[in-house]
């Protein structure tokens, strides 16, 4: 079990306190368990009180023992009501804050009533914006564990190759390579921030369930299992000379990598294979432009231009009418982070310490999905990869 450096959760700390001198907060508070983990090293229930200047306070509902043991901040103390938190707050001196920030994109609305109470003249403020900003520049401790995350995807790509055969469901499939992730340390969940965003391991699917659109903000679907999670692998059986999509999430200690590998037993039509091919140039792309440092708008503007130059206008990132408006995305302990490699993001630049996926896909209904995706940072040096399997189309 990895335990966060106190140093590490005190730069953290200090980063977003920078942030709320600007935005002039007198204090944030975190309930949600990707920014408990980040700030404090463990989800164990309570809040997180972040003032402007000080110590943070971890005041612990359940457990506190476990919180005390896995957080290696200086104030973790046992937490009852929300009633106490004034009291709180003046044993450790400090005064009822005017202006605070919360999660506002993920807090419940009935949780916001009930901080509203506990600070009836508080004026309160969406802190989320400044916390993806802290949580976009990773740091070589965060980079370390990503790289083990990313040597788990790599074995789940290659129990892809050993298992995949004729005649097997996409589920069965799935579950092959659940287990290897499991086995090799996986959490079994991947967290995401966006409302309703779900999502299980991987999309694991072959030829036209791979172009089946889904509710889920992702450039692939899935039919699923049923209804009732409809994305993802489902009950279909592997063919022949059709792609076989592993688009697969790997976590270690908290922190996800992203990739996506074509499969196919005997091969795929000379359209899917070229298509292959073009989406690793469209990565070319960007691998040359991320250096440079531009909005992380231009990337997807210039990207998204290069495919429909290829004549991909209409099967870029899904197929038409559920194209998303995104080609890459942050990660971190959330698959969703900042950056957004997406339209429209033209006031943000490419910073070095940030980390995102990059997922340039094609869809074409009835056939099936190619494409690829890897996870990259950038350093002062240049744009760095820490996922690595093979990017050879692989034919069985």
């Amino acid at each position: 079990m990895r335990i966060t450096p106190t140093a590490e959760l005190e730069h953290r700390v200090r980063k977003l306190q920078y942030y709320m001198a600007e935005e002039g907060l007198d204090a944030v508070i975190c309930i949600q368990n990707a920014d408990l983990f980040y700030f404090t090293g463990t989800i164990q229930s309570g809040n997180l009180y972040i003032p402007a200047e000080g110590e943070p306070l971890y005041m612990v509902r359940k457990d506190f023992m476990r919180a005390r043991m896995e957080s290696g901040l200086k104030e973790v103390i046992p937490f009852g009501s929300m009633k106490d938190i004034p009291r709180i707050l003046a044993e450790h001196d400090y005064r009822m804050p005017a202006r605070i920030g919360m999660e506002l994109d993920v807090l419940p609305v009935n949780f916001f009533e009930r901080y509203r109470k506990v600070f009836p003249a508080g004026e309160f403020r969406d802190a989320t914006p400044l916390i993806r900003k802290v949580r976009m520049i990773k740091t070589h401790y965060e980079i370390h564990i990503m790289q083990d995350a990313a040597n788990q995807v790599d074995r789940v790509n290659r129990r892809a190759g050993e298992v995949i055969r004729e005649g097997m469901s996409d589920l069965e499939l799935a579950a092959e390579l659940e287990m290897t992730a499991r086995k090799e340390g996986h959490q079994g969940l991947i967290r995401m921030r966006a409302f309703n965003a779900e999502l299980f391991y991987a999309h694991v699917f072959s030829g036209a369930d791979s172009a089946v659109p889904a509710y889920v903000d992702t450039p692939l679907g899935g039919l699923g299992l049923s209804p009732a999670f409809g994305q993802g692998a489902g009950y279909k059986r592997i063919e022949r000379n059709e792609p076989i999509i592993v688009d697969f999430a790997g976590c270690f200690d908290g922190y996800l990598v992203d990739q996506t590998r074509v499969f196919a037993i005997g091969g795929i039509s000379d359209r899917l294979k070229k298509g292959y091919e073009d989406m690793l140039r469209v990565q070319e792309r960007m691998v040359a432009l991320a250096p440079e440092r531009p909005t992380w708008g231009r990337i997807y503007d210039e990207c998204a231009a290069l495919a429909a130059q290829m004549g991909y206008a209409d099967s870029f990132m899904g197929n038409r009418g559920a194209q998303v408006s995104f080609i890459g995305h942050g990660i971190g302990t959330e698959i969703d982070e900042y950056p957004f490699l997406a339209r429209g993001f033209d006031d943000m630049t490419l910073e070095p310490g940030m980390v995102f996926a990059f997922e340039p896909k094609l869809v074409f209904p009835g056939e099936g999905a190619v494409g690829i995706e890897n996870t990259f940072y950038l350093t002062e040096s240049g744009l760095k990869r820490l996922t690595f399997s093979s990017e050879e189309l692989v034919i069985l």
